[in-house]
């Protein structure tokens, strides 16, 4: 047990998840909250996006970056379309759709979010148009349009076009002979209407604008020094005649269809999931079209063969100036230009792992043994903390056994090659892959048979949950017995999205949390969830109870005249019953401050309802990814961080961890991050009760609020180990 762990562990953690919630308990069955006490789940989300559009139109944020986030904003959207609406639609369509979380109709949801998709994707068609290709041109970084080029730029891409881009284009006919083709989901796609000269005959083709090609084609240095690209749908649509030699090209434009990709695994227990999953993934290319997006110079003939071809209705289709799909934008945004992108930022290794010596190799165990490690990704490295813990935990011959989850990672995976490092030196080593991580399902897949390949015990987690902890476990022999050292995080063992994605880690020494970790790793590879743990709150069993017993702890003290509080940092809140208890302790007094990075059906500031709770959200160059619960317990506080949002398939479907964070320095650590997310003087949107986010960004006189992520970077950065010589 570390020396920070707190007195009485076993016991203070088993009354503090004493079972006195009531399943049937609802706020609601007494009649004393309204029925309209939630925001709609899909608005929320919108709006969430709608931030992010926020900050492609910020003339403050570096102009690549303003390119970068109007490219997220498109892939986001791609997202929501394929997963949320076309599960709607889905349930719509079989009849299964029951009312929303508000009370409204399925089909009157999906006229809402139809409505303002259209005003939203308009939007940002128009801060491409309009504010971003400007203030490139600015910059002397130029997205040309075929009618823009003189004679000899026209000359050289013909030849870019003869030798890089034709050989790899099909082109393909509709007529009797060819039954209309299939039209991969996002796939961007050219119409053309020919005619036959010699029979006068029209006909349609459909050409596949290909997505192994980059999506902005460079033109060749005309030695202005300027940087020069060109759609490459653009450059296509102006060669078809290379394509259709002898017809006569009549019209083309542009199209992209979205369809349903969201995959529906029935799971047997008798039944190998992964062939299973194959299957589904086959079927995810052939999913019904939600969404059909064409260029708003498109004829009605055109149109209307699309719309009957694809079974689209006309609330279906969205009219946009060209060029579509603008997520192509990230091959601008990754232009080598420091100047027009946030500057760039290092991050330090922890305090506590850096070596003694300069230039010798730090002892990670024996730093973790000294006292509990609390990170902060990106400010901290990754590389140098979680990455080098399993990569000694591999190489380490006092290392008997390895225990890791896997939600996501990157292609070259060292966190993988770690465990397979381990495997073929002898050591036990468990892979816990969850292959159903929506849309890293194949690389999962992929990751898992290499695993298995090198000795590594893969297992999938249990039939009907997604394995979304962040947990790994080693355990090395010390002096005659056995020690388990811990990392719980907030986000997924992935090198790459660490360095963009907010996230917190304990890594601990504590036997408390590595008994909690081994028992719950024997679970998941064999059968059963234990109901309580001691420092993790674990769901689907009981990490609803212990937040919501936690919460009423709150509404206690504040009515019994103690001091309260509560602060809460997620992704994303739905939860109807944590959200009543929070309605609850805001209706006793006390304070609750919410930091939501995405969507919020919680209404803030309601009279009667919710006027002590406020609800704030911050987007910038990071992704805010961690999740924080803090409880002031009367001056004890319980603070947890973990992978749980506040959402039903995190506490009913899906096997979570929270860890109970005991060290003082990191209570105070959490408190100083709250302090400055909630602060009026930092950058953030304000969500009101009717569902609206105001951005505050800026002081009375006009002058820039501080910015939280800068802050933490100086912050951290600043950090010295004493006694580190350099």
């Amino acid at each position: 047990m570390s020396s920070d762990t707190y007195p009485g562990d076993a016991a203070v953690s088993a009354d503090f998840l004493d079972d006195e919630y009531d399943d049937e308990w609802s706020w609601a069955d007494d009649g004393t909250l309204p029925a309209d006490r939630f925001l709609d789940r899909e608005l929320s989300w919108l709006a969430f996006n709608t931030r992010v559009l926020e900050l492609a139109e910020d003339p403050t944020v570096p102009l690549l970056e303003r390119a970068n986030f109007l490219a997220i904003f498109a892939g986001n959207l791609d997202e929501f379309f394929m997963v949320r609406v076309a599960g709607l639609k889905r349930r719509i369509v079989t009849g299964l759709a029951v009312p929303t979380n508000v009370g409204r109709a399925p089909a009157d949801v999906l006229a809402g979010i139809a409505q303002l998709a259209h005003e939203l994707q308009a939007r940002h068609a128009a801060a491409f148009t309009d504010i971003i290709k400007p203030a490139l041109d600015e910059e002397n970084i130029h997205i040309e349009s075929w009618s823009d080029l003189k004679e000899a730029d026209r000359d050289r891409l013909e030849e870019v076009f003869s030798s890089q881009i034709f050989p790899v284009l099909m082109p393909l006919a509709v007529d009797p002979a060819h039954p209309f083709p299939y039209i991969s989901g996002l796939s961007l796609n050219l119409s053309v209407r020919i005619r036959n000269p010699k029979t006068g005959r029209e006909e349609f083709a459909r050409l596949k604008v290909p997505p192994v090609l980059a999506r902005f084609v460079q033109l060749p240095d005309d030695g202005s020094g300027r940087l020069r690209f060109i759609p490459l749908e653009d450059l296509i649509s102006n060669h078809l005649s290379h394509l259709f030699p002898g017809m006569q090209i009549l019209d083309h434009h542009e199209f992209r269809v979205t369809r349903n990709e969201d995959v529906q695994v029935e799971e047997d227990e008798s039944e190998n999931l992964i062939q299973t999953l194959e299957r589904e993934l086959l079927r995810r290319r052939f999913g019904p079209p939600i969404r059909l997006e064409i260029t708003d110079d498109m004829d009605e003939v055109t149109l209307d063969l699309l719309v009957r071809e694809l079974g689209i209705t006309s609330q279906e289709v969205y009219r946009l100036p060209a060029p579509l799909d603008l997520a192509g934008l990230f091959d601008i945004a990754k232009l080598d230009r420091p100047q027009l992108k946030y500057r760039k930022h290092v991050p330090t290794t922890a305090t506590q792992l850096m070596p003694i010596e300069a230039g010798s190799t730090p002892d990670i165990f024996g730093s973790i043994a000294r006292a509990d490690i609390l990170l902060h990704h990106p400010y901290e490295s990754f590389a140098t903390s979680v990455q080098a813990f399993l990569e000694q935990a591999a190489a380490d011959p006092n290392v008997l056994a390895i225990k890791q989850t896997l939600y996501r990672t990157s292609g070259d995976s060292p966190i993988v090659e770690a465990l397979i490092n381990a495997a073929e030196a002898g050591k036990q080593v468990l892979a816990l892959v969850e292959i159903k991580a929506r849309f890293d399902e194949s690389a999962n897949i992929n990751w898992a048979r290499k695993l298995e390949k090198a000795g590594v015990h893969v297992v999938y987690g249990m039939v009907g949950l997604k394995t979304h902890c962040k947990l790994a476990l080693v355990v090395r022999l010390e002096g005659g017995r056995l020690r388990h050292y811990t990392h719980i995080g907030t986000g997924n063992y992935n090198p790459k999205t660490s360095r963009i994605y907010e996230d917190l880690g304990l890594l601990t020494a504590d036997d408390v949390v590595g008994k909690d970790v081994t028992r719950l790793f024997n679970e998941l590879s064999g059968y059963a969830i234990e109901k309580k743990f001691k420092r993790l709150l674990v769901a689907p069993m009981h990490l609803r109870k212990g937040l919501i017993k936690a919460i009423r702890g709150e509404t206690a003290n504040a009515n019994a005249g103690l001091p309260s509080g509560i602060r809460i940092k997620l992704n994303s809140i739905v939860d109807e019953a944590i959200i009543d208890a929070l309605y609850q302790a805001s209706a006793a007094g006390v304070p609750v401050e919410m930091v939501i990075r995405g969507i919020c059906t919680l209404r803030p500031g309601i009279p009667g309802l919710s006027e002590n709770i406020t609800v704030r959200s911050i987007l910038g160059r990071y992704l805010e990814h961690s999740r924080i619960f803090s409880f002031h317990n009367a001056g004890d506080p319980q603070v947890f961080i973990g992978s749980a949002d506040m959402m039903h398939r995190n506490l009913d479907r899906r096997i979570e961890a929270l860890v109970r964070l005991t060290s003082p320095d990191h209570l105070r650590a959490i408190d100083s991050l709250f302090d400055l997310a909630v602060s009026d003087d930092t950058q953030s949107w304000k969500l009101a009760g009717d569902g609206s986010w105001a951005r505050h960004h800026e002081a009375a006189d006009g002058t820039p609020l501080r910015d939280m992520q800068n802050v933490m970077m100086r912050r951290i950065s600043q950090r010295k180990r004493p006694g580190v010589r350099r």
